[in-house]
């Protein structure tokens, strides 16, 4: 009975021996795939050839595996490794398989579009969109890329004109500094026709999604819509652009083609600005006027300030390319800058260029000191021209009898009689309408406060006349009359000839042509 137990036992031992190749060679497949990130170097055991390699990414939610073939040489970092293998990862992926799926149901993407996905960092658009069987799918992204992605930078990418059926761009329209020259890019990558898809935590309002249209001018808005984010914490505005096979060029056409005089206040105004929703939507929002004249317009100044519907208070200017602040009549750096703008005008967390239009030499060297502060010299003016200007001083704040501004432009021929020779000095006037139009764009975020001592009823028309007036998003004027004089009750200043009411229908002529103005004192 012995010898018969001899074949049993080199049975057990051969199957012991195969069992144990078996898992050598297991283990070796699971190394090379896994940790090595599925690299077939020389001497490693792949079942699969050398010019192309799988990565395996569990199911998660799922319970499945995908596998994504790559370019030769590609492999996951550790860190990557971990992060494509977590259930969140997951789940992100599974939120752009059904956006990407809702897309071709409405017939914005198919199976043969050749996709960009833009600042893709983690891969989990472009992995989503393979997974749905849109097979030419790639992103880029300007950090160190996982497989799927390129590494490069988002602003000049690495394509031809005219490449791409399907664009994604993600939440990187929130973040980056410089949205205009994204939006340049993507507009030159992009097929006539093709795509484009953003989602956005912005654009919920009116005014927001003018300035995504003006930013990618390129294009026509399909729709837009609110989605649930991947983490169902907050919505997402999904929004659906095409590209134009002919650019069209966004223009303010008049809407009135007549000269527009007003007797009431004597000046020209042509409204050149169109009136999209957007800014009846704002219009809607602002405080109303304050018709009835204020005995002491000094003190209505602190209590209506507090009523201001200040622009950003009501509305999401983050797709603008610029954010600049214009101080015509600036005086002192303390007078509205310091005092007003920096500390209570609301600016979204934004940076503002800001300039400082001030003929008074007598501020000038103030401003030397200040950094960030562009200041402009010279008065601003309805042409290029040396102008007669009026300073005064010594004037008391109380008392308005002598009747000289505090730093105004002097009409030819004005008498002088109350004057000093040190009181009229010849300054440079400049065009600022003009100025304006060669300064800032309609993808610019725009605020001008404007306090020139009368000469509003000049500039103002003058705005209108050249189309400068619709780039400004938020007018502080402060409209100068004969008002009453605190010094002496019963008594108006002899300052100014135009009356409150000539004021109110200039403030009322703005609103009506679509300019958010806010009275000023």
């Amino acid at each position: 009975m012995e010898p018969a137990a001899k074949p049993s036992f080199a049975r057990g031992f051969i199957s012991r021996l195969l069992l144990l190749g078996v898992f050598v060679l297991l283990f070796r497949f699971v190394y090379v795939v896994t940790v090595r990130g599925g690299s077939c170097a020389s001497g490693d055991f792949c079942f699969s050839s050398s010019s192309t390699e799988f990565f395996s990414l569990p199911g998660g939610v799922s319970g499945g595996a995908a596998f994504v073939r790559v370019s030769d040489g590609s492999t996951i970092s550790p860190e990557l490794r971990h992060l494509w293998t977590s259930r969140e990862w997951r789940k992100a992926v599974e939120f752009y398989s059904s956006v990407f799926q809702d897309l071709i149901v409405e017939g914005f993407l198919s199976p043969t579009s050749k996709s960009l996905c833009v600042e893709a960092a983690s891969g989990h658009e472009v992995l989503a969109l393979k997974e749905i069987g849109v097979a030419d799918a790639v992103g880029i992204s300007k950090k160190k890329s996982p497989p799927l992605v390129l590494a490069g930078d988002i602003l000049h990418q690495p394509f031809g004109e005219n490449t791409f059926d399907f664009v994604f761009v993600g939440r990187i329209l929130d973040q980056i500094r410089r949205p205009a020259d994204l939006a340049g890019e993507i507009a030159r990558v992009l097929k006539p026709k093709g795509i484009l898809v953003l989602l956005t935590a912005s654009g919920g309002d009116l005014y927001s999604l003018h300035s995504l249209e003006i930013l990618f001018a390129c294009c026509k808005m399909v729709r837009s819509r609110e989605i649930k984010s991947p983490d169902s914490s907050k919505s997402l505005r999904e929004i659906v652009f095409q590209k134009e096979e002919v650019i069209q060029i966004i223009s303010h056409n008049g809407m009135e083609t007549d000269d527009d005089v007003d007797p009431s206040i004597g000046v020209n105004l042509v409204n050149k600005c169109s009136m999209p929703e957007h800014k009846l939507q704002l219009l809607r929002s602002a405080e109303p006027l304050i018709e009835e004249e204020p005995q002491k317009p000094w003190i209505t100044l602190k209590k209506n300030i507090k009523n201001i519907k200040y622009l950003p208070s009501i509305v999401d200017m983050s797709f603008k390319q610029r954010y600049v602040y214009i101080d015509v009549g600036a005086r002192s750096y303390g007078s509205s800058i310091g005092s007003w703008f920096k500390k209570q005008y609301p600016k979204q967390n934004k940076t503002f260029e800001i300039y400082a239009i001030e003929a008074d030499r007598a501020f000038h060297g103030e401003y030397a000191s200040k950094k960030g502060i562009n200041l402009l010299p010279f008065a601003a003016w309805v042409r290029n021209e040396s102008i007669s200007f009026e300073v005064n001083h010594n004037q008391d704040p109380k008392s308005d009898e002598k009747g000289s501004g505090m730093g105004r432009i002097r009409a030819a021929g004005a008498s002088s009689m109350d004057l000093s020779p040190g009181n009229l000095h010849m300054i440079q006037g400049f065009d600022f309408a003009e100025w304006l139009k060669n300064t800032v764009t309609e993808k610019d975020f725009v605020v001008v406060k404007m306090d020139i001592e009368g000469t509003e009823f000049d500039l103002v028309p003058r705005l209108f006349e050249t189309g400068a007036i619709c780039l400004i998003d938020e007018l502080f004027l402060e409209c100068h009359y004969n008002r009453w004089q605190r010094c002496c009750p019963g008594k108006r200043s002899p300052k100014y000839q135009n009356t409150y009411g000539q004021c109110i229908h200039l403030f009322s002529s703005l609103r009506e042509s679509g300019v958010l103005v806010h009275q000023w004192w």
